[in-house]
Order: C-alpha cells, then structure tokens, then sequence
C-alpha cells in the first residue's frame, strides 16, 4: 500500500502566510492547507463571508482589478473567500495545483465534461459507473452531439480499441460503485498520453487519503465531497482537482452556470476536512473488519471488498491504494428481494438511505435505492441483483456493527 509523497521543499508555508503542501503530511493538510496563518479578526477558524457581492473603493480600483487580475472578489456567482480556502485545502489533499468546488459531485462533472466537450466528441467510460453519470452522458449530452461509449471496466485493450479521432476523455471510478473494482491508474493515464486523451477518475470513494490519481498522471480527479471529504452527512459538495490552466475554462462556466456553494456550506466542509485523516482510519477499520465478518458468514453469498483476498481487483487495490475505505457491497445467499429487504429492516445501528462517507453508517438495497423503475434485464445488465447490499460504514465502533450485521443475519 502507497502512502501519498510529500513535496520537496522544506518551506512550511507562502510568504503572505497560507499553509501550502511542502513536506507536510496529509493529517496537517487537512487541518491548515489553504489558510492564512492569521485570518480575519484573529479568528482561528476562517470566517463565513455571507455576502452576494463586493464593494469597490472607487472606479479605479475596479480597473486595477480587471487589468491586473488581482485575488480578490467581485460577485458571490464567481467565487467566495472561503470558498477559495477549501479549494486551496482540496488541492493540496490530492497533490494537484489547482481545485474547482461545485455544489455537488454531478454540479462538478456536468461542469468539467461541458466545459471540455462539444459537439462531435466522444467520451469513453468504464461501464461500472455511477447510474447518474451514466444518464447524464448517455440522455443529456447526447442532445448536444456527443457520443458515450461505454467498455468492460478493467479492460483497457476494449478501451483503447474504442478510441477514435473524436475520443476526447477516458472516464472511470476508482473503485467503481457498487462492486468496488479498482483501476489500474497508471495504464489508465498512460493510456490517455498515448492517445492524446484527457483521462478524469471518480475517486469518491476512496478519497484522497487512500488514493491519488494525480501522482499517477491521471488528469482530473473528481470526489463528491458530499461523502467521506464533509464526512457528517450535512452538506452537498462537489470537487474536480487538475492543473490550474486545465481548470480555467471550468471554473470560468461554473461562474455562468451558478453551479456554486453557499458560504455556509463551506464552513461545513472545512469544518469537516479538519478530521479528514482520522475519520479515514476508522471508515478504512470498520470496513475491512464487517468485510471479513460477512464473507465467513453462512448466510453470504459473496462480499465486494477490494481489502479481501477474494476480490477480483484486490492486487490493484493493494498495489494503488493506502487503505479500502468504508463502503462493503455483499449478496445474501438464496434470498429474493423481499428476504434481502428483510435483513436491511432488521439491523438497528445502520440507517437506511443513499449515500456514504458520513460519521452515521448507512445501509441499502440498490434493486429498491437507485433501480426499482429498471427492468430486471436492465438491471442484470448493470450487475444489480435482487439480493444485493451496500454498506456504508461510519466511524462508529466496528464491533458493535459486526453484533449488529450478526443478530439481522441470523434471525
């Protein structure tokens, strides 16, 4: 397992004072990258700045702004001072130069793929994607002429064979979800050099403390931070990280589209990144823990796990990853929908609902969560069988979930 490199230079921070990423560890990221050493008031936390818009001394000072390009703000739609705090925060977490926040994970890839896409292109994904992502490019952008392709997740020389003059990004998750397949990042952007291919993973699920695309030559790396980067199940978030001339035209048609956080979604984020690194440790526990408990149980037809021996990617996920995370997706044995909806309503500590990454653990059925309207076809086809679980585990004592998972199982 990888540990994410510091930078070389021994600086603990910029000379106006801002924590930046040199030599320091990810714990010390997450807790003062992209913050001015003395705020505003001497507050020790940054302040949350309400307003819609900024005032100008006079009219010259508006013209220095323009033509000087000066770091400050003009209008609440084209940036916030906290905002730029988290992305600066963001930024150094995955090792990339420059970050984009957006009002959710789908504001950040609808963000990036319309700032980069247009008529005429194609994208390629892997196939095991978020349904939403999927929908998105297959329905939405299809209407602007823009071709979705869609390979076997894993096999890139489907991949490659894919490609045409018109290929513009190679999209993927790393681990996919719900079966938690991992990618081989490193063929991954080696193979988007090659073509002259811009690549972007989904690392939602892993999160900066387990994996870095970015080290890898990968592009664009997109997280919902709405999951483990807020952590407490109180905010919508989106982030996509890359170099800050890629960034350029994405953060230029955010400020258009209004895809943006409100100032106090902000504070929760930042709040949230404060105990990033030692959330992780407990996501990572707990998950590899119920994962080993539930493939040794007779009840388990089969667990996703990357962290298990059994998991068809777990020498990538060994080979990418620093730790597996919290997410466990597992089939119950000879059960149909209704027997499988049965364990989920017997637990008592999970809560039922969409979503990942909190403090909170959560637990659904994805046949009834995200594809009850899919025929049974549709949903073979994605992988979604009747007696499938996800699982989210959060940070609460891993052996209390374990009893838990244990007395649903064996009612």
């Amino acid at each position: 397992m990888t540990t994410p490199p510091a930078s070389s230079s021994s600086k603990p921070g910029d000379a106006d004072g801002t924590i930046t990423p040199r030599d320091l560890k990810l714990g010390t990221l997450a807790v003062h990258a992209g913050e001015a050493r003395q705020k505003p008031g001497d507050s020790i936390t940054d302040p949350v700045f309400c307003a819609s818009t900024y005032t100008f001394e006079n009219t010259q000072s508006i013209i220095d702004f323009i033509e000087q390009e000066q770091p400050r703000e003009e209008y609440g739609r084209y940036g916030n001072p906290g905002e730029r705090v988290a992305e600066r925060k963001l930024a150094a977490l995955d090792g990339a130069e420059d970050a984009a926040l957006f009002s959710s994970g789908m504001a950040a890839i609808v963000g990036l793929l319309m700032a980069k896409l247009n008529a005429g292109d194609e994208v390629i994904f892997f196939d095991e994607c978020y349904h939403r992502s999927r929908e998105f490019c297959s329905k939405h952008l299809s209407r602007f002429g823009v071709t979705t392709r869609q390979v076997k997740t894993g096999d890139f020389d489907a991949m490659e064979a894919a490609i045409t003059p018109a290929t513009k990004m190679l999209i993927s998750e790393s681990p996919t979800n719900p079966h938690l397949s991992c990618i081989d990042l490193e063929k991954f952007a080696d193979l988007g050099r090659r073509s002259g291919i811009e690549t972007l993973i989904d690392a939602t699920l892993a999160t900066p403390y387990n994996l870095r695309p970015i080290d890898a030559g990968v592009d664009y790396v997109l997280h919902s931070a709405t999951k483990y980067l807020g952590g407490h199940n109180d905010l919508l978030a989106g982030v996509v990280v890359g170099s800050k001339e890629a960034l350029e035209p994405v953060r230029n048609l955010r400020g258009i589209m209004g895809a943006i956080n409100g100032p106090q979604n902000v504070y929760l984020l930042l709040r949230g990144l404060k105990t990033f690194e030692l959330r992780m440790q407990r996501h990572n526990e707990n998950g590899l823990l119920v994962a080993e408990f539930l493939e040794n149980h007779p009840r388990i037809e089969r667990v996703f796990y990357p962290g298990l021996a059994s998991h068809p990617y777990h020498d990538v996920a060994r080979r990418t990853m620093r730790g597996f995370g919290g997410l466990v997706t597992f089939l119950v044995k000879d059960a149909d929908w209704r027997a499988t909806a049965d364990v989920i309503d017997a637990v008592q500590i999970p809560r039922i609902a969409p979503s990942l990454g909190g403090v909170e653990s959560l637990i659904e059925q994805p046949l009834v969560m995200s594809y009850y309207k899919l025929t049974p076809e549709e949903r073979q086809q994605f992988g979604i069988p009747d007696n499938m679980i996800r699982m989210a585990c959060g940070i609460e004592d891993g052996e209390d979930l374990v009893a838990d998972l244990s007395q649903a199982l064996d009612r």
